[in-house]
């Protein structure tokens, strides 16, 4: 392969919090134990070629004044959208920079809603959906989603009609593909959900970061494509960011096709005088959004693909009493410890703790509403993939 995939990248020292921070309170590495990062969600890969080409071209100006975004920016995005996922007629006027998708979900709430108004969610939930609308004082409503009898997660319909109806809720957070449970929905699926929606007259605030992430064999279906009034009833955020490693530049982009939704959004987000882009990360989305960056996305999807592979294999054949769905995208896993913790007489922090005693570091579930569940990031090389579950059988599930 022409980009290095099999490396595990050192980041002592770089400021990163996935090998500078222990996630569980209490918790640390046994001597004799590597530290393996597999718990917040960034990547220990390298980043394409082209980024860092694109930012050491720009930083060679000694210049950071202030700046414009240009017509390369709008073009990158506009084919990068057309070629991926088959979106026609997106243009420069729909497209708006947000402070991460995470800002951009924040301005979106603030101009559809007022604190105390209920807002509907998936659950189980990412976390910092969760940390947003409390800070911001709104009410979150859970619609759970379920396994079927082939342990597929699903969307209850019925569920989301009822609790939409009952709590008068016009906003809807949707993530697609799903973090964390990493359902990519089918096209059926959305329409079913905008369907559901369209008959509440609810505004749809679509989380799509993760959209360049599907695993082979699965396909991303922007909500806004499945029917016109999708289109004109979705805030749709996108970034670089979760598929090339450049969540530290900060940074993503609305597309949002409604006249009267934009204008709003954009004055929104105009208020406090912030949110704005910065010069290096408008180059970095320019060199992600290229040819190189493309075939280092389709070499990057082949290996966790196999990561993905290699590990649900492990967990069904090797940890009892530990399920979980096959993920379709992301690169997480979301793991359901129950019959094993009640097997062993252990508490979910008692399991947490032991694999962060081996050097596994993953992440505590509850706070994303998994009850006895870990979340864990297999974007790292292979074979660390297999130490690290190697550790974690002889160590913690099967000491």
């Amino acid at each position: 392969m022409p980009f290095d995939f099999t490396t595990m990248l050192s980041r002592d020292g770089q400021d990163a919090i996935a090998v500078e921070t222990i996630p569980v309170p209490g918790a640390a590495i046994d001597p004799g134990f590597s530290r393996i990062p597999m718990w917040v969600a960034d990547m220990n890969f390298a980043t394409a070629p082209s980024i860092t080409d694109a930012l050491l071209a720009r930083a060679s100006h000694p210049a950071f004044g202030y700046f414009s975004p240009h017509q390369d920016f709008y073009d990158a995005i506009v084919n990068w959208q057309r070629t991926r996922n088959g979106v026609e007629g997106l243009e420069a006027k729909h497209i708006g920079y947000e402070n991460g998708v995470l800002g951009g979900a924040a301005t979106a709430l603030r101009v559809l809603c007022s604190a105390g108004d209920a807002i509907l969610l998936h659950s189980p939930t990412y976390i910092g959906f969760t940390h947003v609308l409390e800070n911001y004082g709104y009410r979150i409503v859970l619609s759970p989603l379920y396994q079927d009898e082939d342990g597929v997660w699903r969307m209850d319909y019925a569920d989301m009609d009822r609790k939409l109806k009952e709590n008068h809720i016009h906003a809807a957070i949707f993530c697609t593909p799903h973090n964390p449970c990493g359902r990519v929905w089918t096209r059926e699926e959305v329409e079913q959900a905008m369907e559901v929606y369209r008959k509440n007259d609810v505004t749809v605030i679509s989380d799509e970061i993760w959209s360049d992430l599907v695993l082979p064999g699965h396909k991303h279906i922007p909500t806004q494509s499945v029917s016109e009034d999708a289109r004109q009833r979705t805030i749709a955020l996108y970034a670089p960011s979760k598929t090339f490693n450049l969540a530290g530049l900060v940074g993503s982009y609305h597309i949002i096709y409604n006249d009267r939704l934009r204008d709003r959004v954009d004055k929104e987000a105009s208020l406090c005088h912030y949110n704005e882009m910065n010069v290096l990360w408008m180059h970095a989305l320019i060199g992600a959004y290229s040819g190189t960056g493309a075939a280092w996305l389709d070499e990057l999807r082949q290996v966790l693909g196999t990561n993905v592979w290699y590990a649900v294999k492990f967990i069904r054949s090797h940890f009892q009493g530990v399920s979980l769905a096959w993920p379709e995208g992301t690169y997480m896993l979301f793991l359901d410890c129950t019959g094993w913790c009640e097997a062993h007489g252990k508490t979910l922090d008692d399991l947490l703790k032991a694999g962060i005693r081996v050097g596994v570091i993953w992440q505590d579930g509850r706070p994303f509403h998994g009850a006895c569940s870990i979340r864990m990031n297999l974007a790292v090389p292979t074979q660390v993939v297999k130490d690290a579950f190697a550790r974690l059988d002889q160590y913690v599930f099967n000491a």
